[in-house]
């Protein structure tokens, strides 16, 4: 009895030659929980479609892909002076987001990451004429920039790229490569048509792996049944049963991300008062779980436990079984499944 996530794969590999296809030289990300396919899982799917190169999040990402991934590893993380040295292989490439770091990692394979409107590390324009002296110490890998998703202020994503770019040509740094992220495929083409001498290079995780949710699904199993009437006690808090039911006991607890979540960015009155509504709701205890039934979301009896969870299901929906599955609404970020089944 299993936590799973089932796998249309040859609708999830058809999505991936897609994507490849409109982003040439595209740089797959496999990075945190492997977007819930796992490390080793998107290492063998990047060696499938044949990529010279994965980016990863961290030098200890790093360290465990080399094993499972033959070609070059981009670490996200810039450089920091004071970090942990982890030994890594040859075909490590490190990020570097200061002037500073660059001259620290004399001999080695390098990005260097530029600052973009997100704001979150990169070289300065003022930065720019110090670099000269510094990149002859290094192997120049190329620049990147990290673009932010949401543009609320009407800008346009290529006009920030071109911009970068001609602050590099002015001052006469190498524009072989740029490592690009968060661009549409006609952005992105709009990009390589300007600059053709350039090499763009996309870094994609979640368009890739995750773009066709209908490809993938979270079932868990279930454990236990047990019939209540309104007024039951139960559960380490002996809850009462708010009606006449069922308490479900399904594979999925906090240890697989269930129960848990990142904050939001709300946008608008609707999801504003969404918002407050869940927040209302969970001041006395009512919290919807991400666990469906019957065509319904279900409530949690009671907070998720490590592994499992109980549902109370309502007398008026279909009898839940030992053995059947309920279908999770889960995100992939967050959750560790059990096991993955391809199909």
């Amino acid at each position: 009895m299993a936590l799973t996530l089932y796998v249309d794969t040859d609708r999830w590999r058809a999505h991936q030659q897609a994507v490849i296809q409109q982003y040439p030289g595209l740089v797959p990300v496999c990075k945190g929980n492997g977007y819930g396919f796992g490390h080793e899982r998107l290492a063998d799917e990047a060696t499938r479609f044949g990529s010279d190169i994965l980016a990863v999040g961290t030098t200890y990402e790093a360290a465990r892909m080399k094993d499972f991934f033959g070609g070059d590893l981009l670490v996200l993380t810039p450089f920091r002076k004071d970090e942990e040295p982890v030994p890594l292989p040859d075909r490590a490439i490190r990020s570097v987001s200061s002037v500073e770091g660059v001259g620290l990692m004399r001999g080695a394979r390098v990005v260097i990451e530029v600052m973009s409107t997100m704001k979150r590390h990169g070289v300065t324009e003022e930065d720019l004429p110090k670099l000269h002296a510094a990149i002859d110490e290094v192997r120049l890998e190329g620049f990147a920039i990290h673009l932010p998703l949401d543009r609320t202020d009407g800008s346009d994503a290529v006009e920030e790229v071109i911009g970068w770019m001609d602050r590099l040509r002015a001052a006469r740094l190498p524009l072989d490569t740029m490592f690009v992220s968060h661009l549409g495929p006609d952005e992105f083409a709009r990009l390589q048509q300007q600059f053709p001498r350039t090499r763009f290079r996309a870094r994609i995780g979640t368009r890739l792996w995750l773009g066709d949710h209908d490809a993938t699904e979270y079932r868990g199993s279930i454990l236990d049944v047990t019939r209540v009437v309104k007024g039951d006690r139960f559960g380490y808090r002996q809850t009462k049963a708010p009606g006449d039911g069922w308490l479900v006991v399904v594979a999925g607890g906090t240890s697989h991300g269930v129960g848990l979540e990142s904050p939001k960015a709300l946008h608008g009155m609707t999801s504003r008062a969404k918002g407050v509504a869940r927040a209302g709701l969970a001041t006395v205890n009512r919290n919807l779980s991400p666990f469906l039934w019957g065509g319904k979301q279900r409530w949690f009896a009671e907070p998720p436990h490590m592994q499992m969870s109980i549902l109370f299901v309502p007398s008026e929906a279909p009898e839940p079984k030992v053995g059947e599955e309920l279908t999770a609404q889960l995100r992939h970020t967050t959750t560790m499944v059990d096991r993955t089944v391809d199909r």
